[in-house]
């Protein structure tokens, strides 16, 4: 059976590339190994939360800025298809991610082969070879990969297989009545596990190397949520619950029951401390599966072997043809933006669809014609910073892009920024790439501090100086940055003002453009 594309992988990223190939008629199918789509959600998060924001009552009307607060809902033209109609909780439960996903994969047509495990990928001169559990084999000239982090990321700790695992122990709190606990792993599931035992447990310590990041202080949201830190309150409130900065070196059996853990502080010259525990349980993170693909495609990894090492076009750097989709291409923003997650990959998975247009279906990025004049292009760009959600959920990542060649100019929307530093929109004269971003060093200062001065809201002056998220232009002539302009930052993230947006960025625009 053979395809353009194969997609392995019924997840949110899965269908949403399913869903734009179904509507521009792609020869592709979609194979998953779960009865339903969304898998994953099925069994995490464990408690059954999510932690993506479902603000359903936004105050706008426009859709387009509505998804700006819409954290899970995937990328289609039918208003019905949004997840805010699933849920009205503001953290929402893993189960109506489930039946969202069912009804997105019907409702779009999705060309998706359940119960369908692959269990080797092999690539030759005519592409890829997919043969699943009960031996049939698929090809397809392309190949893109959307199953996620998938495996349970093991740290190497003498003892760690008596842990209880992330994803298989006992979720149940009553189970844990009166025990001693140690959660190993600091991310959003360890705080999300000691947080669920809280009423329960006698003593909760949550261990590991490094310090505990706040995703209200970084922006990134992959770090610890507020949703899930109300276990720091016990710690520093002296309720017998702590948080261990250090390496658990070794876990061993204790005779009668339960665990002796070899601890070395981070932070301390104390020697290797002895701690006791009931149950251990680690939650230590996921990786990508790469055992399916055999040595003529095995895809390069990286960050810890966690992830498949890409290029600005989502692809494979050393397997011509395999594409990743998902949280899988975090890799390329890791820690840094949204990529990780629904609200920033469905734009990725949108940016894909257009790059394999591009390559494979003489299909241009999408483009507006613009006047050739500084009003016009400034016109445009404000426009769209103030309704885009696609450059607010992935700031610094996605941008717009004026190409200005052959004396006219050309709006394309949602083009990821190093894809362009790349050449993949060829070459151009003139080019101003739009983004959403923080100000240097914004992930290193404490946002609740009024000691620290900022930049005041809507200092067009000082706009270069703002921490707060803000549009930033760049201008670049002949590929190489020429130079740079900010728009100030506004409390409402209006940036519409004449005299302190739009006027600054038309003079700009005009600057530039009388210097070539």
């Amino acid at each position: 059976m053979a395809h353009d594309y194969l997609i392995i992988g019924a997840g949110p990223a899965g269908l949403q590339l399913a869903a734009l190939a179904e509507r521009d008629g792609r020869d592709y199918a979609v194979l998953e190994r779960g009865t339903g789509p969304g898998t994953f959600f099925t069994r995490y998060p464990r408690h059954r939360r999510l932690i993506s924001i479902n603000k359903v009552h936004s105050g706008y009307s426009d859709p387009e800025q509505r998804m700006r607060m819409d954290w899970n809902s995937l990328l289609s033209d039918d208003p019905e298809l949004l997840f805010t109609r699933y849920s009205p909780r503001y953290f929402p439960s893993a189960d109506d991610m489930v039946r969202y996903l069912a009804d997105f994969a019907a409702k779009t047509d999705a060309r998706v082969h359940y119960g369908t495990e692959v269990v080797r990928i092999s690539r030759d001169d005519n592409g890829f070879t997919v043969v699943d559990h009960s031996g049939q084999t698929w090809r397809a000239a392309r190949l893109v990969v959307a199953t996620g982090v998938s495996q349970l990321y093991v740290p190497p700790i003498p003892g760690i297989e008596h842990a209880e695992r992330y994803d298989t122990f006992d979720t149940d709190p009553a189970s844990f009545t009166d025990q001693r606990v140690l959660v190993i792993g600091k991310g959003n599931s360890g705080f999300e596990t000691a947080d669920a035992l809280l009423e329960h447990a006698a003593v909760i310590h949550v261990a590991g190397p490094h310090s505990v990041r706040l995703a209200w202080q970084t922006h990134y949201v992959g770090h610890l949520r507020a949703v899930n830190n109300n276990f720091l309150d016990t710690y520093q409130l002296k309720s017998e619950n702590s948080v261990l900065d250090g390496t658990v070196e070794r876990i061993e059996p204790r005779p009668g029951g339960g665990f002796r853990v070899l601890f070395r502080y981070a932070r301390t010259v104390e020697r290797l401390r002895e701690l006791e525990y009931d149950r251990v349980v680690a939650c230590t993170g996921f990786r990508f599966d790469a055992s399916v693909f055999d040595e003529s495609c095995r895809p390069a990894l990286v960050i810890n072997d966690r992830f498949p090492e890409q290029t600005p076009a989502f692809e494979s750097t050393t397997v011509p043809g395999l594409y990743f989709t998902g949280t899988l291409t975090q890799q390329r923003d890791f820690k840094k933006s949204t990529s990780g997650f629904i609200h920033g990959f469905r734009y990725g998975a949108r940016a894909l669809h257009r790059i394999l247009a591009t390559r494979y279906h003489d299909t241009p990025w999408p483009a507006t014609e613009l006047d050739l004049s500084p009003d016009a292009i400034s016109d445009a760009v404000v426009a769209r910073v103030n309704r885009s959600s696609a450059l607010w959920q992935q700031f610094a990542v996605m941008g717009d892009v004026v190409t200005v060649s052959g004396g006219a100019a050309r709006y394309e929307e949602e083009v990821p920024v190093a894809y362009v530093a790349d050449g993949g929109l060829g070459p151009a004269e003139q080019r101003f790439v739009v983004t959403l971003d923080y100000g240097p060093d914004h992930d290193t200062v404490d946002p609740f501090d009024i000691s620290i001065p900022r930049v005041a809201e809507n200092d067009a002056t000082n706009a270069h100086d703002a921490s707060y998220l803000h549009p930033i232009v760049r201008y670049y002539r002949d590929g190489v940055l020429a130079a740079t302009h900010h728009l100030a930052e506004n409390l409402e993230n209006h940036w519409d003002l004449p005299a302190v947006h739009q006027q600054p960025l038309a003079l700009f625009v005009k600057e530039c453009l009388a210097s070539a």
